[in-house]
């Protein structure tokens, strides 16, 4: 500037370049701005993609493989694959009841389809359960009867693992020969029957019980009324009709390697060593024995398996409800 502080000519250029240059980095750091948040979307745009693509081929593969799961089961179930000569296995596990495992649905197909089979050599039924349902037992070891007598030449053992117990040394009674562990749970053949009374705590609490029935004995058993003696001796009856049942089931079943005394059909339960004492069983021996004893030490399994989606479900504990309502419905008397 001059002496009177006005610009001078060269001076007011200068400036005038230094705002063109500070104007045009600004425009080109805009750019560069904009440049960098398109780059940052098309890259989310991409990560976001690839994780879809991902997820698809999860679920791809997965389908896929619940596919060939099912058509494998569905093959096995068929009975179309060939092993040249195998010990078949059905397993009856947990409790014996309708809608369970150990079912005599599951159970008796498992059977058939193990005797079906033209490569079956021999049969072990499996056995872990401390009894059950005495109709579904019954049902079981009929079937084994009727079996045996289809295939006179498929010998039919059971192994009882840790329990073989009531109405689960019921169905064992069918087979041909009964091993155990020696520190196996083995016998209690016996029936029980039980539940609660409440008759005096209602009295107590003053509550009123209002029932009207049908039938004299239509409330037999109800738990807020007392004991009829009469109805006490009906029950007791009913409890030694099926007693005798299974007594003459594990008699026929047993035959003369029985050896009976005054213990043996109370309701009592023994070790396996006990057990092969008293002719319960006829000797200390695992599946796998038996196996390589028929000679054919390969295993196939021919229990009845859920579907994938049944044992999903059942590990994520959405058969809970239905499993209150089981016990709630639940026979009242079972071989235990």
């Amino acid at each position: 500037m001059n002496e009177w502080n006005e610009p001078v000519e060269g001076e007011e250029t200068a400036s005038q370049e230094r705002r063109l240059a500070a104007q045009k980095v600004a425009e080109e750091n805009k750019h560069w701005t904009l440049i960098e948040k398109a780059v940052m979307a098309n890259s989310r745009e991409l990560r976001a993609s690839r994780r879809w693509g991902i997820l698809f081929k999860s679920l791809t593969f997965i389908y896929l493989f619940v596919l060939l799961f099912m058509v494998w089961e569905g093959v096995r179930d068929s009975g179309e694959f060939s092993t040249g000569g195998h010990t078949a296995i059905v397993q009856v596990r947990g409790v014996i009841a309708d809608g369970e495992e150990a079912s005599a649905d599951n159970v008796v197909s498992g059977l058939r389809s193990a005797f079906k089979h033209k490569d079956t050599r021999g049969i072990v039924i499996r056995i872990n359960s401390p009894g059950g349902s005495p109709v579904q037992s019954g049902y079981i070891y009929d079937e084994i009867d009727r079996l045996q007598q289809m295939y006179p030449d498929i010998p039919v053992n059971a192994v009882i693992v840790d329990s073989g117990a009531s109405g689960a040394y019921y169905l064992a009674a069918a087979a041909d020969n009964i091993y155990a562990d020696k520190a196996s749970i083995v016998g209690s053949i016996g029936v029980t029957a039980a539940s609660f009374g409440f008759s005096e705590v209602i009295d107590r609490i003053g509550i009123e019980r209002r029932q009207f029935t049908a039938g004299e004995h239509k409330a037999f058993l109800d738990p807020f009324s007392p004991v009829r003696p009469d109805e006490k001796e009906l029950f007791e009856t009913l409890l030694n009709n099926v007693h005798e049942q299974f007594v003459s089931a594990v008699r026929v079943g047993r035959g003369d390697r029985l050896k009976e005394d005054s213990k043996t059909f109370s309701g009592l339960f023994w070790t396996g060593e006990q057990a092969l004492k008293m002719g319960l069983i006829d000797d200390l021996k695992s599946t796998s024995q038996v196996a390589r004893e028929y000679g054919y030490p390969e295993i196939v399994d021919f229990t009845p398996s859920p579907s994938p989606w049944e044992a999903f479900s059942k590990d994520l504990g959405i058969s809970m409800g239905s499993q209150i309502s089981k016990v709630f419905s639940r026979q009242m008397f079972n071989l235990q």
